[in-house]
């Protein structure tokens, strides 16, 4: 069940996005991940329409939304490849006409996700934290 998240599902949420960020992107320090789990908590999640998908009250993958920017979606690491992704993106989806998610360049399966589900690349910029090239993706429905 996909539903809007409450400050019970914080700790989870963190704790995936975390696991999933360090094991995504293998050309970043893990101590960033670590140095910046904070500013999510009380920073990005707090000012997104964030929405968790559950399976026996645990949450298992999560999105966040800013507007039309797809500001996060992750799916706990143990569980990714089983359509929980694809689900939380078409729940993202529905929810707005145009999405407009950032990428690591460098990030290829999640890259090919996007395209997979019918995004394209609408550009490039330089992730001012991390120094690493980031795609812009677009999705118009």
């Amino acid at each position: 069940m996909i539903r809007e998240y409450t400050q019970a599902d914080v700790d989870q949420i963190l704790e995936i996005w975390l696991s999933a960020s360090i094991e995504a992107h293998h050309f970043i320090e893990p101590e960033f991940w670590h140095s910046t789990i904070n500013d999510m908590r009380d920073v990005y999640i707090p000012a997104s329409e964030t929405f968790v998908l559950e399976s026996e009250r645990t949450v298992i993958g999560f999105h966040s939304l800013n507007g039309e920017n797809l500001a996060a979606i992750f799916v706990a690491p143990e569980l990714q490849g089983k359509g929980i992704g694809t689900a939380l993106l078409d729940n993202a989806k529905s929810r707005r006409k145009n999405l407009r998610p950032t990428v690591y360049r460098e990030n290829i399966s999640s890259v090919r996700f996007y395209e997979k589900h019918g995004f394209n690349s609408a550009g490039e910029q330089m992730d001012e934290h991390t120094g690493h090239p980031e795609l812009i993706m677009a999705y118009h429905s």
